[in-house]
């Protein structure tokens, strides 16, 4: 019975067997059959077909017949490199472009054309010149000049236009980067001393008649190779029988450009002069590089635009007032606007008086602004740190301004067979008018290179003054009755998915559609409907909890729980908490307090039944507190807080402290600054000075904190607080205030505060490293992409599983008048951590008061004239 079963067994899976193979027989024959039909398909196009030429297009009669580029690509690479460049810049092209492959080589997505009889093997001699025989028999006479590429090449296309159409395409032209190989292959690539050839990476450039001299003797060429480089066999091909030899110039080297570094060529700050100088850029050997060329291209085009439309609307302000046209008039004539469309249309033009020519003039000397000092630091008069780095921000900005200052110089010395070059910024002056522009003075060394009759380079320095006008501030509203497809809310999206039709998708798209007048009708009475409700629920206070709500619902806010860590300090606590009950629960609503308080069996309990009593006030709000134990620690106080079951992964977590008071538009700027995933909001608070210091060695009989203690109830913390030079600052240099979704603080990376630091200070200093020390690691995710380590375009789900790097977190910096440190006096401690003491004495020092005053007492003072006087003998 046993052997039977053996048998059944065994024949059974024989079966199994023979059709699982006839299965995958049939697979592979279908696939092969697949393929058979995509390579016919492509056979049966013609060679304009291919590249989507019609047959009546010449250079004659088309702007679109400039240049053919063909780009040399392997099998392997078609759905990677290739398809980058045809995504980028290939669509671009002002003419057409192919990708050259192997014969066996297919893509539906990509104008290919599949060499007969060629492979993919290195080097691509035969492929190289079977492709300009290609372009020569098909398209010799439908373009003016032939481009050969690589395809791990960006070519600006705009640059490209601009420089082909400057030169003689009728003339013979032989156009790369010369060279003559390296030191190594010298003398070994069997070149004449006059001989060079036009190096393949960055790209080739070839005229049509330099083409048409070449092209029929590319079999004799392809005979008689005498080295294994192609570009190399291409330029003596070219040198042989069309007679000129690659371009020697100076400016191909820019032009044309090399980054040797490889597969991490372009990964990095891509704000250089060498990326916006050249056409193009070589090697880009991973496809999300080129992608991200091509986006900071486009950023780049933007801006050009946006100064063309500066210089445009200058020539029609200077021509409305030659014309003697006031200003407020829009016509250049009754009827006929100087603009087509006005303001209230999407295709308005702007303000013609958009950059007013007329610099700012001081009124007065109140009107006047300080320079800050350029050198190795930046100094500045009325600075809290008169003497510190040179901001990254502030750095790159004077790079911006130097680059393009040398371009526009540079622009008018080639013509003079001469270049001069950026060498250092020796020292400079700045001032910054927020309503009206940017002043510079800088000296700077340069070198000047003549490469032209009698070579020479010399040293120089010139000053540079420099007015930087501030153009018109561009607001976008965007409203329920036109959204940009991009701009879609989350609302408009849920009320796409509930039925609202194919009507409704279009009057939200401003795409068109059977939109009636109805239909406009309730798109008015909507916005003005929620325009009338965010008014009202500004000027009432609404009870907690409730909200306010008009027949358009709008998306609710997020949540935000303020931490606040708390040891003793109970009355400024009671003031902080009816700070907290009228604008976060009796405005608000959607604000929730987290309390992480050191016990002391003096104040805790008054403290936890204030809260008590609040939380059954205000059932609908999360009011919690932990009790802690032990010497003080704002920074475990805050951990515990953030890893406790009382906040949510999806709420926003500010931790804030006792002295605080706030408003309505604190909470704003909160939610709108405080992004998931992607950044981290620690506003700039205003810290008050000492209203009453010390004269004279006398101390004050009262401290700020029992005036405002006393005075609290009274005050109304809706109105917005005074600021002013006289009475604060703001506190660049703190980072106590921070704004963060819960799930982005647990991240391993960041991994909540530091708990080994006791007291106050320095764990705010620590947080906001490891969140600059994980965006670095998240910037270094593009070198990994550049050496092929984390393949961007996986699923991003897997990709978040499986890379260790997680998304860059932002961090944004903002002053916030509506954040307002209440002054209290500093007691430093000398058992403090070196570190943690000498902040707590620059925090002390800062609140003494503004510099005038300081000024004032020191005058007056006389036992500090003398200890001045004494000191300075000293030294």
């Amino acid at each position: 019975m046993s052997q039977r079963k053996k048998i059944l067994y065994g024949l059974f899976g024989i079966i199994i067997g023979l059709c699982v193979g006839a299965l995958f027989r049939n697979y592979r024959t279908l696939e092969i059959v697949s393929m058979c039909n995509s390579i016919n398909s492509m056979k049966q196009k013609t060679a304009l077909e291919i590249i989507g030429l019609h047959p009546s297009e010449m250079p004659d009669n088309s702007q679109r017949n400039l240049v053919f580029v063909g780009v040399m690509t392997a099998k392997d690479f078609l759905q990677s490199r290739a398809k980058a460049v045809y995504d980028t810049w290939g669509k671009n092209i002002p003419g057409r472009i192919a990708f050259f492959s192997s014969e066996e080589s297919v893509a539906e997505n990509l104008p290919l054309v599949a060499l007969r009889g060629v492979d993919d093997r290195y080097p691509p001699q035969k492929k190289s010149f079977m492709m300009l025989h290609y372009m020569y028999e098909h398209y010799i006479d439908r373009f003016e000049w032939f481009a050969r590429a690589d395809d791990d090449v960006f070519v600006r296309t705009d640059k490209l236009e601009q420089f082909l159409r400057s030169i003689d395409s009728s003339k013979p032209q032989f156009i790369g980067q010369a060279g003559r190989g390296n030191s190594e292959e010298f003398g070994l690539l069997s070149l004449e001393f006059d001989e060079n050839f036009c190096m393949g990476g960055p790209g080739v450039i070839m005229s049509r008649e330099t083409l048409r001299r070449v092209a029929p003797h590319i079999p004799t060429c392809l005979k008689n190779l005498y080295s294994t480089h192609e570009d190399v066999e291409v330029g003596r091909c070219v040198q042989k029988f069309a007679g000129i030899p690659c371009t020697w110039n100076y400016e191909m080297q820019s032009i044309l450009h090399h980054n040797s570094s490889g597969n991490r060529a372009f990964s990095g700050n891509l704000k250089n002069k060498e990326v916006h100088s050249a056409i193009t850029l070589h090697p880009v050997k991973r496809p999300a590089l080129m992608y991200r060329l091509h986006a900071y291209t486009l950023g780049l085009k933007a801006q050009e635009f946006r100064q063309q439309s500066l210089l445009l609307h200058r020539d029609i302000a200077q021509m409305t007032t030659l014309l003697q046209i006031p200003k407020i008039n829009k016509n250049l004539a009754p009827g006929v606007p100087i603009f087509p469309q006005d303001e209230t249309s999407p295709a308005y033009l702007g303000d013609h008086n958009v950059l007013d020519l007329n610099r700012h003039r001081p009124a007065h000397l109140g009107e006047l602004i300080e320079w800050d000092f350029i050198a190795k630091s930046l100094y500045s008069a009325m600075h809290p740190n008169p003497k510190r780095k040179i901001e990254s921000s502030l750095k790159e900005g004077l790079n911006d301004v130097v680059r393009e200052i040398m371009e526009h110089i540079n622009n008018f010395s080639r013509q003079r067979g001469r270049v001069i070059e950026f060498r250092e910024l020796l020292y400079g002056y700045m001032r910054v008018n927020s309503l009206y522009g940017q002043d510079l003075i800088l000296d700077l060394l340069l070198v000047y290179k003549k490469y032209r009759g009698k070579k020479m380079t010399v040293p120089v320095r010139r000053h540079l003054y420099i007015q930087r006008s501030f153009t018109d501030i561009r607001v976008r509203e965007i409203t329920g009755g036109v959204v940009p497809a991009h701009a879609v809310t989350a609302l408009d999206r849920r009320r796409i998915a509930g039925g609202g039709g194919s009507a409704e998708v279009s009057r939200m798209m401003g795409t068109g559609g059977n939109t009636t007048g109805l239909d406009r009708m309730r798109s008015i009475l909507n916005s003005g409907w929620e325009r009338l409700s965010d008014t009202l629920a500004s000027q009432f206070p609404v009870a907690a909890g409730s909200e306010f709500r008009g027949p358009s619902l709008a998306p609710a806010k997020d949540r935000i729980v303020f931490v606040i860590p708390l040891a003793g300090r109970s009355e400024t606590f009671m003031r902080f908490l009816r700070n907290f009950e009228e604008i976060a629960l009796g405005r608000d609503g959607r604000t929730d307090l987290l309390v992480s308080m050191y016990v002391d069996p003096a104040e805790s309990p008054l403290v936890t039944g204030l809260l008590d009593q609040l939380r059954a006030q205000y059932p609908r709000n999360r009011i919690n507190y932990l009790q802690l134990y032990g010497n003080f620690s704002r920074g475990v106080a805050l951990d515990r807080a953030i890893k406790s079951p009382f906040c949510k992964p999806g709420d926003i977590l500010f931790f804030i402290d006792v002295d605080m008071i706030f408003t309505q538009r604190t909470l704003d700027r909160i939610r709108t600054n405080v992004i998931r995933n992607r950044q981290v909001y620690l506003p700039i608070v205003f810290s008050e000075y000492d209203p009453q210091p010390e004269v004279g060695g006398r101390a004050k009989l009262i401290t700020t904190e029992h005036h405002r203690s006393s005075s609290s109830s009274f005050r109304n913390f809706s109105a917005p607080y005074r600021v002013s030079n006289s009475n604060g600052y703001f506190r660049q240099f703190g980072y106590g205030l921070a704004g963060i979704y819960k799930a982005d603080i647990l991240r391993p990376d960041i991994g909540g505060f530091n708990t080994d630091i006791n007291g106050w200070g320095l764990e705010d200093v620590k947080f906001l490293e490891n969140i600059i020390a994980a965006n670095v690691k998240g910037s270094a995710r593009l070198l990994d992409v550049a050496d092929g380590k984390v393949d961007p375009f996986q699923d991003p789900l897997s990709l978040q599983q499986h890379q260790q790097l997680p998304q860059e977190l932002t961090v944004f910096r903002a002053p916030d008048p509506s954040l307002v440190h209440i002054f209290h006096p500093i007691s430093c401690d000398r058992n403090l951590e070196e570190a943690q003491y000498r902040m707590c004495l620059g925090t002390k020092a800062n609140t003494l008061g503004s510099f005038r005053v300081l000024e004032e007492r020191f005058v007056r003072d006389r036992e500090l004239l003398l200890y001045g006087r004494r000191g300075r003998g000293r030294r």
